[in-house]
């Protein structure tokens, strides 16, 4: 699951090629608490550290203590990478893993919530034994881990609380010279605070790199010969990246909400601002439809109010009962994070009755919940730091304000609600002191193991065409397809959809392509 992490509170940034984790927001806004759990472990096959990379067999056949942890529920770890796969014998980093073990199970399946920037962690502690199939939770050891330069493991580390409140305040136009200046001097500043406070890491919180990672973690803490794997969203990139480095250790493979590795920022962009104006309509026929909500009219009218009121805060941010201001990016940010799901659609329309009686608060509290900001100021994340990092080092952007200006009026055409506030991402990484590692290019796979790829026709963050796109560049690779509102499937209440996993997954049954639920 994934939720807008915002690099900086501006034009631009809230959406880049990717999105971190929505699942502690999800709790927040539905109630769930996860259930007890733990078990003893699934054995370990010896042959699981055989065939390292060359020089870096120590961190392949390292061992890997599993204590318990989190008040005994769960059993913890953490595994040594280097940080520069090219020169393992320099500096090192530990990554955090934590496993609930079913009670029959044989076998590890590592998972991934989404970002870069989300943590496998909190995914396997807050909210596993909710969204999970007590089928699936059974027959496996979920692990969770955060990834490189992510909250508990080696994080970028940028800006403290005070400094983030701060930024998320600052307001700038980059449809004029000035504002734009404004942004990237204020980008500049983020940057440079990056490069202070974070170390080596910086330069290697990159996809390719995690995906090396995760092969340590297969071996290492896993001990299988082959890769279980279930990865939402930005995890689905992850999975294809892993899968086209290491074909031969892909074992059961599950990719829902795909990102196409193929597109570029530009591209990947456009897209999410089509899928979100789709989904604003989709809310929006929900909404009118619900005695309380506070649009009214038709469809393309209560659209055109939600535009009014963006119209309005862009030009004067609101007020909210905590004497914070509510600015435009804040805004949208909040705007957007029930569309993920549309069990959610309420949050939003609470919000929205507040704020077109002037009052923010509401649309500031789902805003929060997006940056990870707790109730009393501290952020519990440091996901907008990370998803900066990897996305500078994952997609060339273009940061001219030629190519950016242009780009701004092509999303106003895709997304005439929210359009403006994808525009004028370039700016994030123009000084960023690191080259990217990739250029965007279609998944390539050559191993024997079936993936399954999982599609929903309404995802407004994965539009669903990228994951016809991912199965088709996979070749060997089946489609699940959920007719359904809101990011990923598994674990969001299709009875369909998590039937046809776990049958792949826990029965090992070959998945079918082209089923649709």
């Amino acid at each position: 699951m994934t939720t807008p992490a915002s690099p900086r509170p501006r034009s631009g940034s809230m959406l880049g090629p990717v999105l971190a984790a929505l699942v502690s927001a999800l709790l927040v806004l539905t109630g769930c608490t996860p259930s007890t759990g733990g078990a003893s472990q699934p054995s370990g096959d010896a042959a699981a550290t055989q065939g390292a990379p060359a020089g870096l067999e120590r961190f392949y056949t390292q061992p890997v203590q599993w204590s318990p942890c989190e008040g005994g529920k769960f059993e913890c770890a953490t595994v040594e990478v280097p940080v520069d796969y090219a020169k393992p014998s320099a500096d090192t980093a530990k990554l955090a893993l934590i496993r609930l073990t079913g009670r029959n199970a044989k076998a590890s399946l590592l998972v991934n919530p989404g970002g870069p920037g989300g943590s496998g962690y909190d995914l396997v502690k807050d909210s596993v034994q909710t969204m999970f199939s007590a089928k699936l939770l059974d027959a496996y050891s979920v692990v969770g881990f955060d990834p490189r330069g992510v909250k508990r493991s080696a994080p970028v580390t940028c800006l403290n609380d005070t400094q983030r409140d701060a930024l998320r305040q600052v307001t700038a136009d980059p449809e004029t010279d000035a504002g734009l200046q404004e942004e990237f001097a204020q980008q500049k500043q983020l940057i440079d605070a990056c490069v202070a406070n974070t170390g080596p890491m910086l330069a290697h919180t990159d996809t390719i790199s995690a995906a090396k990672d995760v092969d340590v973690i297969r071996a290492a803490a896993a001990r299988q010969v082959q890769l279980d794997y279930l990865g939402y969203s930005y995890g689905t990139f992850l999975g294809a990246t892993y899968a086209g480095l290491f074909p031969d250790r892909v074992g059961r493979m599950v990719l829902d909400g795909a990102l196409d590795p193929a597109l570029g920022n530009h591209e990947i962009t456009l897209g999410q601002a089509r899928a979100f104006e789709a989904a604003i309509h989709a809310y929006v026929r929900s909404c009118v439809s619900q005695s309380d909500c506070p649009l009214s009219g038709p469809e393309d009218s209560a659209v055109a109010q939600i535009q009014t009121l963006l119209t309005s805060v862009n030009a004067h941010p609101m007020s909210t009962s905590s004497g914070r201001i509510v600015n435009s990016i804040d805004f949208v940010n909040g705007f957007i994070l029930p569309l993920y799901n549309d069990s959610n659609y309420p949050a939003l329309t609470q919000a929205l009755k507040g704020a077109l009686r002037g009052d923010g608060s509401g649309m500031l509290r789902l805003a929060d919940i997006a940056a990870d900001r707790e109730q009393d100021g501290t952020y519990s994340s440091n996901s907008s730091f990370a998803f900066t990092a990897y996305n500078c080092l994952d997609y060339p952007t273009d940061s001219t304000t030629a190519g950016m200006r242009a780009e701004a009026e092509e999303l106003k055409q895709a997304s005439p609600t929210l359009g403006e506030f994808f525009a004028y991402g370039g700016v994030n990484c123009r000084d960023w002191p690191y080259q990217p590692v990739r250029t965007p290019a279609p998944a390539h796979y050559s191993g024997h193991s079936p993936i399954l790829v999982v599609g929903t026709t309404g995802d407004p963050a994965t539009p669903y065409e990228w994951a016809g796109n991912l199965r088709n560049e996979l070749g060997n690779a089946a489609l699940l397809t959920w007719k359904g509102e809101g990011h990923t499937a598994y674990g969001r209440g299709s009875t369909c959809v998590d039937n046809n996993v776990d049958a792949y997954l826990v029965d090992h049954k070959a998945p079918a392509d082209g089923v649709h639920c």
